[in-house]
């Protein structure tokens, strides 16, 4: 008879177990991380933290399992068998905190019997796999839904309650900084088991062969193995730094610690007023059972009220409302995180009103669209953000999931209505910070997002000025703030470039400050600065914020050209320093930079421009070309290559012209023919000449010019 067969465990089975509980007291910090990282981001922290620990308390084999675990790819010898239980006490792992006085949250343990350990280190080894395994398949599988499930219910291993729970509290891992969110955003877009692979081989240090052995183990096809193992190389570039600072950031950083944790309390308004509606509750279901009892039998009403669909958009009580907290406690910072705020949010008549106007406008509602938006009337119920009194006019901001919609009437009856359409998909924790919700003027007035801490104005031509504070209300409302005075690159009445400086709470991202730019839009175009290869650390491998030294003196040349940009659908603009070069007769240094305008619809436009040292700080960049619906100068069009003539403090013409680090050889023709190797070029020139430029990168392909 086999052991596995038999009524009462064997003693293998017992020590099996044993070891198991060992081990996994040993690894609980990192089999934790593995779960809260595999588990869907859209669970959000609080949960995401307790259904990793409840996962992870949950592996332990049974006792009835075979004392022989499931094979596994492991270097150790077959022969190796566990050795006998010990009666040492197993040793708590250190907490990963920077010191002993780490808020680390953890109970303290009761007094409790010897734990015996395995001394053998291939029992030891096989019970870690087989725990990793086990904690795997469980958060793969926690999201999971059979077929015809609800969408809105919860799946069916959420509904059930498990062990941890914690009532009147939050818990969240301490925030990280700004390459954690890029890696966060990563991970967050990538399937469960693409991040499995991704955790394995950076936390745990695992081999190919051993991942796709895991994930095998935990039930996972052999080609979704393979295919995973691969996406996690593609992780690795997504994330733009390399495969080591990768590692050491998952590892080090407190952003995925799901034991290193910060607590505050829920809503306590919202939870005072669930228990007080609770009560009401009680009593009118006490008092109902009372009139039921006591009632005539057979009598009941066969009136019914109207009945609200999900369809009906122009109900106010359909609305969706965000609680006032949530932004501290979820994996998606953008506008679904915004409570309802303003004087106004209870307004039914003109909440209906402006649900009608985006719905079914009316000839009295003068209609704005932003470009490449649709104007289509919302699909389902949207999301309130704001409703109240700004000036003379009530304002109510709406938000379907893809597009933001501003409602705008007379506080006097008969005045005008007003309503603008704009898309914000794919927002984030900086492109939905702000939203413009009145303009007189030159002058704006913002509704900032719940995450910003603090806010203030800077002169983008007034690089050496600090950031001037700004007031905001309880609600989150700016005073007017005077927008940039744009020449649209002419530099004559360009004389002032004002953009927003905000900062994001440290319960978001640490010490993260972002610049936002009005260009007539709703949300504000958000700036951001690549500095030139090797300056700067880490290596600038993608747009960073733009607010350091040499981001400000970069901006400064360009700010007068961002009006060009103006009520164009643009999402951000990022300025990249890709080329120093040396200029003739003494000339000093130049820098090439490449402005690229984003917008939400993914095309984007570019800049080139030269701007040397012999240029005031707030004198616009001479411009070399332009590109319009192009890849260039952006994620997918890392290369750029462009000419401009110049003249040197000697009166000479020269046509001088910068690649990027890839470029190899630079190639010149039309008036002036000239080819050099490397990536700058400077040829004299008869006069002010017109040439078109070409490159060959270091991948042996020809770049042609912008210009």
């Amino acid at each position: 008879m086999s052991l596995p067969r038999l009524r009462r465990p064997a003693v293998g089975s017992r020590t099996h177990v044993l070891t198991a509980e060992a081990v996994l007291v040993q690894q609980y910090g990192d089999l934790v991380r593995l779960a809260y990282l595999v588990l869907p981001p859209s669970l959000g922290k609080h949960r995401r933290v307790l259904t990793a620990h409840s996962l992870v308390q949950r592996a332990l084999p049974s006792d009835r399992a075979s004392p022989t675990p499931p094979p596994l790819p492991r270097s150790s010898p077959p022969s190796a068998l566990p050795s006998a239980p010990s009666t040492a006490e197993p040793s708590v792992p250190a907490p990963r905190g920077p010191s002993a006085t780490s808020a680390r949250t953890e109970a303290d343990a009761p007094d409790r019997p010897a734990m015996p350990v395995p001394s053998g280190a291939y029992a030891t080894g096989a019970a870690r796999d087989e725990l990793r395994a086990a904690v795997l398949s469980a958060a793969l599988t926690h999201g999971r839904r059979p077929r015809g499930w609800p969408d809105r219910v919860p799946p069916p291993r959420a509904l059930v309650p498990r062990l941890p729970v914690v009532i009147g509290l939050q818990l969240f891992p301490r925030s990280g900084g700004a390459d954690e969110i890029v890696l966060g955003r990563a991970l967050a877009s990538a399937s469960a088991v693409d991040r499995a692979a991704f955790v394995l081989r950076h936390v745990d240090g695992l081999p190919d062969p051993e991942i796709r052995g895991l994930l095998a183990s935990a039930g996972v096809r052999a080609e979704e193995a393979g295919a995973a193992v691969r996406a996690a190389d593609r992780l690795d570039s997504g994330t733009g730094t390399g495969t080591g600072a990768v590692a050491q950031c998952l590892a080090a950083s407190d952003e995925f610690d799901a034991c290193l944790l910060r607590a505050r309390p829920t809503d306590l308004l919202r939870r005072r007023r669930r228990m007080r509606l609770g009560a009401v509750a009680a009593a009118v279901l006490l008092a109902a059972t009372t009139v039921t009892l006591t009632g005539r039998d057979g009598t009941r009403s066969d009136e019914a009220g109207p009945t609200r669909t999900a369809a009906n958009v122009t109900d106010p009580r359909d609305l969706v409302r965000t609680p006032a907290g949530a932004w501290a406690d979820t994996g998606r910072v953008d506008f679904t995180a915004w409570p309802a705020r303003g004087s106004r949010t209870r307004d039914g008549e003109l909440l209906a009103r402006a649900l009608t106007a985006w719905s079914r406008p009316g000839d009295g509602v003068r209609v704005t669209v932003a470009a490449a938006t649709s104007a289509e009337a919302p699909a389902r119920p949207p999301q309130l953000l704001y409703a109240g009194d700004i000036g003379e006019r009530a304002t109510v901001l709406l938000y379907d999931g893809q597009r933001l919609a501003r409602y705008g009437e007379s506080r006097t009856p008969g005045g005008p209505r007003t309503l603008t359409v704009a898309r914000v998909d794919d927002a984030d924790v900086t492109t939905a910070a702000a939203v413009a919700v009145g303009t007189t003027g030159r002058s704006t007035r913002y509704l900032l997002a719940p995450w910003i801490d603090e806010a203030g104005t800077r002169d983008l031509l007034r690089p050496d000025e600090p950031t001037r504070p700004v007031d905001v209300s309880a609600d989150g409302l700016t005073p007017p703030v005077r927008g940039a005075s744009g020449g649209g690159g002419g530099g004559s009445s360009c004389d002032s470039g004002t953009v927003l400086r905000l900062r994001s709470s440290s319960r978001i991202v640490e010490k993260h400050a972002f610049l936002l730019a009005d260009l007539g839009g709703l949300s504000p175009v958000h700036l951001t600065y690549t500095p030139l290869p090797g300056h700067g650390s880490p290596p600038p491998r993608q747009p960073r914020e733009a607010t350091g030294t040499a981001a400000l003196l970069a901006w400064a040349h360009l700010a007068c050209a961002l009006d060009t940009h103006r009520d164009r659908g643009v999402r951000a603009v990022n300025a990249w320093d890709f080329a120093e070069q040396r200029l003739p007769d003494g000339g000093g240094r130049g820098v090439w930079t490449c402005s690229r305008a984003s917008t939400w619809q993914g095309a984007g436009d570019v800049t080139v421009a030269l701007r040397t040292p012999s240029t005031a700080p707030d004198t616009p960049a001479r411009v070399a070309g332009r590109a319009t619906s192009t890849a260039a100068c952006g994620r997918f069009g890392q290369h750029v290559v462009s000419a401009a003539p110049w003249r040197s403090p000697a009166g000479r013409w020269y046509v001088l012209a910068a690649g990027s680090r890839a470029v190899t050889r630079i190639t010149l023709s039309g008036d002036v023919t000239a080819s050099r190797a490397g990536s700058t070029l400077a040829a004299r020139a008869p006069g002010k000449p017109e040439v078109r430029v070409s490159a060959r990168l270091t991948t042996g392909e020809s770049l042609d010019g912008i210009g």
